[in-house]
């Protein structure tokens, strides 16, 4: 029997890509709305509740309309927006956050699909705090270089309509010569991951962070600088990363890289795009003698959105967890 599956939200990035993945699957038969009707609430409502599966596409409050149209109590909702991240009730997506969390997405009819920055932040700072290596208490700042589609489709216009270097004809008086650079935003330090990247590692506060959005379409890099006057005893480089290790030995998706290890590099540069198209997080462990780089590489689009949200459904579906991916 195939299982029911239903995009609410099925027009923008997230949606398109889910649409991607599930074509590929025998095992999924996709509910869909007529597009004249995708903004009729009794239509929506009658895919949600018929559906097994239901992704949540959406703006914050739309998802959580959504969520309150479903009364069908065999529907899992899985929701990519940030309204249910650190709600009570609803877990959240990342299987490998930590021992016992696959078996609570297995378990749960609520999953908050992660952000793209929390789950690199999360993945790299979450076992550091449970072995104790990162104090809970920790003044943590993070950096995050992502590709533009993450700012959805107005972004990605934006992009795909403007010549991206001087060189292509414009002058310095052109506006869109802006969009060549990096650009850091969320500068009033209020940026819509923070919540979850506190809550999912376990620190007492969330870090300063920065995100700075570049000119290409996807990948996606956080880093944390620690001085290690900020760590425990005599913790270094080597015991974060054998935690690292530890932590993520097994897992199909997670690539520990080797110590400080110049050959992951490209001439001494970091690759920002070199998990794209992939399931995978590749996480780092750069030093000297008085500090430490953690950093943690994926495709914003998706093991950052729509290819966790598909990990997540298999976990709870019983299925293979990377059948599609």
């Amino acid at each position: 029997m195939k299982h029911r599956v239903f995009v609410d939200g099925q027009e923008g990035t997230t949606g398109l890509r889910i649409h991607e993945y599930l074509a590929q699957r025998e095992d999924i038969e996709v509910l869909r709305i007529d597009p004249e009707l995708r903004k009729e609430t009794a239509e929506r409502a009658r895919l949600l509740n018929a559906a097994d599966v239901a992704f949540l596409c959406l703006p914050d409050a739309a998802s959580r309309e959504a969520a309150a149209l479903v009364t069908n109590p065999a529907t899992c909702l899985i929701d990519a927006s940030t309204a249910h991240r650190t709600a009570a009730g609803w877990a959240f997506g990342l299987p490998e956050l930590a021992p016992g969390q696959r078996a609570a997405i297995r378990a749960s009819k609520r999953i908050a699909n992660p952000g793209c920055h929390a789950s690199a932040f999360i993945l790299l700072i979450r076992p550091l705090v449970d072995a104790g290596l990162i104090p809970s208490d920790a003044p943590l700042t993070a950096t995050s270089i992502t590709g533009y589609s993450g700012g959805g489709k107005s972004m990605i216009r934006d992009y795909e309509a403007a010549p991206l270097s001087a060189a292509a004809g414009c002058d310095a008086a052109t506006p869109y010569v802006a969009l060549a650079a990096p650009r850091p935003y969320a500068l009033a330090l209020a940026h819509k991951h923070l919540p979850e990247m506190k809550t999912h590692t376990g620190l007492a506060f969330p870090p300063v962070f920065m995100p700075i959005v570049g000119p290409f379409y996807k990948g996606l890099t956080v880093s944390v600088p620690l001085h290690r006057s900020q760590l425990p005893g005599a913790v270094g480089a080597a015991e974060l990363h054998a935690a690292l290790e530890r932590r993520y030995a097994g897992e199909r998706f997670i690539r520990v890289m080797p110590l400080c290890d110049e050959a992951t590099l490209a001439g001494g540069f970091f690759d920002v795009q070199a998990a794209n198209d992939t399931n995978r997080v590749d996480l780092f462990v750069f030093a000297s003698d008085t500090q430490v780089l953690l950093m943690a590489r994926l495709d914003n689009l998706g093991k950052g959105a729509s290819g966790a949200a598909v990990q997540s459904m298999n976990v709870h579906l019983g299925v293979d967890e990377g059948l599609g991916l």
